[in-house]
């Protein structure tokens, strides 16, 4: 060891222990390695040949804090509910949605929007865990997001790239729960400064590079001999892909200057139009599932000040999305949903804002098979109760699954070797297809 340590060029005690830490127990060498670029061994599913969807990519659009249904997907015109927004028509005959997403209200033959959702869950944290996992929050276990289930049961498509990519700042998010760590997200923070940590260092070359990583390697040599588990060989893989993902031309995928600025601009100069942009380009390259959140949504105060500001970055991206992915042909293999924790309160609070109510909001989905220009379920005449064909978080999760082809019924155990299945057994909308 003494030897292999004088061998070092330049680097010192120091930094050599930190770069062995990266190494040798998995943290910081590149957000891939961390995240989602490994190979190691598992178990792919059968996928069902009976279903309608024709997903093979999903793009998770989730509006953090908990989007008013009333004042985007299912406005409730004349009622005193609805305060001082209108409804507008839209591209499919009799849908109406609000006047706060014109652009949208153009596509919406090409979407399904889901009036009829319910949840248990009223604080942010557990509703939007129930709604990214199927299951309630518990301290003893923390279960996959939506993302993980898709890696975990059927596989990459690009053995390049990550599997499960999650754009923005949500730290709460279940990632791959109790599942392995080669299905987690990997994080993105800003969508438009590429794939950070993904370069040499300055002044370090690539012979320098190459040296450094057969020392590691000849360092860890006898531990991975000495445990051949595929928790250790998971992670050699994992740098291994990180490695070769440093040198791949696929690397500019995440570059989205690649773009014209035209392009750029029609998704909006904002991180989560930039999202939607870098989320197209992710899934153009088979990048199975992209998440893209964007936040603000937690009306208690001024909701017909903040939820126009939201919608606008909304409206923009999101139609220019499907419109985009529709002109690539890519809308038929690419299921589009936009979720959220809960809806906002009918009534109107004396700060001129809603309130939580998980007790009946919306959500919208598109492509993968989904049967444009209609609406399913109904809310009463306030947006208050769900009327008709309540769908809750884990039947929409069971929809996104059958969408791509999952086997709903396939259980996988956690390391305590209790059995889940991707959707808590619910059953999937098979309306919408």
């Amino acid at each position: 060891m003494k030897d292999q340590l004088n061998q070092l060029d330049g680097v010192s005690r120091r930094e050599f222990a930190a770069f062995a830490a990266r190494t040798f127990l998995g943290v910081g060498l590149m957000p891939v390695a961390a995240a989602a670029a490994f190979a190691a061994d598992q178990q792919t599913a059968t996928i069902s040949t009976a279903t309608k969807g024709t997903a093979k990519n999903v793009i998770y659009l989730y509006m953090n804090g908990g989007m008013s249904h009333l004042d985007t997907l299912d406005p409730k015109p004349g009622q005193e509910t609805q305060g001082p927004v209108e409804a507008i028509r839209t591209s499919t005959a009799g849908v109406m949605i609000s006047e706060y997403l014109p652009q949208l209200a153009r596509h919406v033959d090409k979407t399904a929007i889901i009036r009829s959702l319910s949840s248990t869950q009223g604080a942010h944290e557990r509703g939007r865990y129930l709604m990214r996992t199927s299951y309630t929050q518990r301290g003893t276990i923390r279960h996959p997001a939506m993302g993980a289930w898709v890696l975990q049961l059927s596989g990459r498509t690009n053995k390049s790239l990550p599997g499960n990519v999650r754009i923005g700042n949500d730290s709460r998010h279940p990632g791959a729960g109790f599942m392995e760590a080669q299905f987690a997200p990997l994080p993105i923070g800003d969508p438009t400064a590429g794939l950070q940590n993904s370069r040499l260092s300055r002044g370090v070359t690539q012979q320098q590079f190459e040296r450094r990583i057969r020392l590691a390697n000849q360092i860890d040599g006898e531990f991975r001999a000495r445990f051949d588990q595929k928790q250790v060989r998971s992670y050699t893989d994992a740098y291994d892909d990180a490695i070769r993902l440093m040198s791949s031309e696929e690397l500019e995928v995440f570059n989205v200057y690649r773009e014209s600025e035209a392009t750029r601009n029609s998704y909006g100069d904002n991180p989560f139009g930039q999202g939607c942009l870098l989320a197209r380009r992710l899934v153009e390259n088979d990048v199975r599932f992209v998440e893209v959140s964007l936040g603000g949504w937690d009306t208690h105060q001024n909701n017909f000040i903040r939820v126009p500001e939201r919608t606008d970055i909304l409206d923009r991206a999101l139609a220019t999305l499907l419109g985009d992915l529709s002109d690539r042909g890519l809308l038929k293999e690419t299921l589009v949903v936009l979720a959220t924790e809960f809806g906002r309160t009918p009534n109107i609070n004396q700060n001129q804002g809603r309130d939580h109510y998980p007790k009946a909001f919306s959500c919208l989905l598109a492509g993968g098979g989904i049967r444009g220009g209609q609406v399913y379920g109904k809310t009463d005449a306030t947006g208050a109760e769900v009327d008709e064909d309540l769908v809750e978080p884990p039947n929409l999760n069971a929809t996104i699954a059958y969408a791509l082809g999952l086997p709903l019924t396939q259980i996988v155990k956690s390391a305590s070797r209790r059995p889940f299945t991707v959707a808590n057994k619910a059953e999937p909308i098979t309306d919408l297809f």
